[in-house]
């Protein structure tokens, strides 16, 4: 499974991160690959909600706006893509 992060900033990606790991891609565990993700970015954990993940099972991405963060997130919008 691996997953790209990217953070977004006018259309432009400002930082971005790929997250690999070994296991299958399961969606009771899709807290922690998110949690693992923002701290190798440097960035606070975003709320993540039910519509998130079913967005990402769906279209294979998900879009976190700088509302979705409790914390300043610096950034317009965290943007997670499954990499087939």
């Amino acid at each position: 499974m691996r997953i790209w992060a990217k953070l977004m900033t006018n259309g432009h990606i400002k930082k971005q991160f790929v997250y690999e790991n070994t296991e299958k891609l399961t969606y009771s565990h899709f807290f922690e690959y998110l949690t693992d993700i923002c701290h190798e970015l440097d960035i606070p954990t975003p709320v993540l909600t039910k519509t998130h993940i079913f967005n990402y099972a769906k279209f294979n991405h998900v879009k976190f706006p700088a509302r979705d963060f409790v914390e300043h997130l610096g950034y317009d919008y965290l943007f997670l893509e499954n990499i087939l």
